[in-house]
């Protein structure tokens, strides 16, 4: 989640090398995505520690803006900008997934094994009944990263948006096979649409009340092995593996997360309008046809929650503030976004790069120290206000201490093995779609 890329080119004997541009441009380009990455992952943090540090503002705040879908949003829309790129620039699926895998799981299953021990041993939440009662389940569905959309628990709060990265991942990679990797305008526009029309008619959870959990969670990881499996084959075996995921995880947004179906397509449309401001930065659109396309987004993502709501059986008060928190969240991600992209030219600071670097690391590890700090407050009133704002500073010191360990001893030789083994052997190339005139 939330990785950077670097255009590259392939030189005669297969390497990927920086293209030209790439040395020219790339720096500034990516420091201002990872400078993005970072304020979002000290965002979300900032938003994990109200409850343990600053109530206070839980209470002021919380019902007029929501820091985590804040933060989240803005990572969604990084994502969206750099993920197809990098399949597209890598020029195999085969070679993008196993990237992914060596890039998200690692450090995946370390954050997984740690939230279940200190689920198991109680240090602040015991762990949740549908994974002590059904692991095998849980753990199947886990490792799908679909687990939001297979109606299961995820073992740490942060996990839900895993599962978001893989449906967009699933998408591309049939798009990409199709060769029709190059309409995201397209695919923006009907998620948006999707999520104000009919976004609220769509039944949460509908599959696995139906079904039942387990024989979802089982035929999911079926077809998503069956399509793993198909990536190595080629030709039509691969265009229908591919497509047979995508399908499937439409499916599942549409009829099975654990939130709205409308948020969930929003959240989707978010995403491919990232993607869609790369091709306008690459000077494939331009304003003039995609201006008003970008803007029906986060319209309609808005006009969605109000339209909808929660859809939870919420009280009055605490619907109207999600809905109020998230207008404000996505309007701010959008405004956060646009603004750095207006800057993405400048030098951002060093600490903001740097902690984009390592900001999954900081993602996935901030809930267990978190846990460590509320297990030892309790009840923040009993302390002063400079007492606590000590607590947070050193939180931060902890979370961003442990991260830079995990990114150098987990994360960066996980992805140095990833792209070793996506070299050789060399990959099938993506097919390529007609190049689109700026418009």
């Amino acid at each position: 989640m939330f990785v950077g890329v670097v255009e590259t080119s392939r030189s005669d004997t297969g390497k990927e090398v920086p293209s030209a541009r790439t040395r020219s441009s790339s720096a500034g380009r990516q420091g201002w995505l990872d400078a993005l990455r970072g304020m979002a992952a000290l965002v979300v943090v900032f938003e994990h520690s109200l409850d343990a540090l600053f109530p206070e503002v839980r209470a002021s705040a919380g019902p007029w803006f929501d820091f985590g879908q804040y933060g989240v949003l803005v990572f969604f829309l990084v994502s969206g900008y750099v993920v197809p790129v990098s399949l597209e620039r890598r020029g195999s699926v085969g070679g993008f997934w196993i990237n992914r895998v060596f890039r998200l799981y690692p450090l995946w299953l370390v954050a997984a094994a740690a939230g279940t021990v200190f689920g198991v041993e109680g240090v602040y939440t015991p762990l949740p009944d549908q994974l002590a009662d059904d692991p095998g389940t849980a753990t199947l569905a886990h490792l799908t990263m679909l687990q939001d959309l297979l109606q299961v628990t995820g073992v740490l709060n942060v996990f839900w948006t895993l599962s978001y990265e893989m449906v967009f991942y699933l998408l591309v990679t049939a798009m990409f096979t199709a060769g029709v990797h190059r309409f995201s305008a397209t695919g923006m526009l009907a998620f948006a649409v999707a999520a104000l029309t009919v976004g609220g008619l769509l039944p949460a959870g509908a599959l696995s009340r139906g079904l039942g959990t387990t024989p979802v969670v089982v035929l999911t990881a079926a077809v998503l092995l069956a399509a793993a499996a198909s990536l190595a084959c080629g030709g039509r075996l691969r265009l229908y593996g591919t497509a047979a995921a995508a399908v499937l995880a439409l499916v599942l947004l549409g009829a099975n997360s654990r939130i709205g179906a409308w948020q969930s397509l929003a959240i989707l449309a978010t995403m491919f309008a990232g993607t869609v401001f790369y091709w306008l930065d690459q000077g494939q659109v331009r304003w003039r046809r995609t201006g008003w396309l970008l803007g029906f987004v986060p319209v309609a993502s808005i006009g969605a929650a109000w339209a909808f709501g929660p859809g939870w059986g919420m009280p009055d008060d605490q619907a109207r503030a999600f809905t109020w928190g998230w207008t404000t969240a996505v309007a701010a991600a959008w405004a956060t976004f646009l603004i750095a992209r207006m800057l993405r030219h400048r030098t951002m600071p060093r600490l903001l790069v740097r902690l984009g670097l390592i900001s999954y690391s900081v993602y996935l590890l901030h809930p267990l120290a978190v846990q460590v700090l509320r297990r030892l407050t309790m009840d923040p009133g009993r302390f002063l206000l400079a007492e606590r704002l000590a607590m947070a500073v050193l939180l931060l010191a902890v979370v961003l201490g442990c991260a830079e360990l995990t990114y150098r001893a987990v994360e960066r030789p996980a992805q140095a093995l990833g792209r070793r083994l996506s070299r050789r052997p060399r990959a099938t190339p993506v097919p390529e779609a007609a190049p689109r005139k700026a418009a």
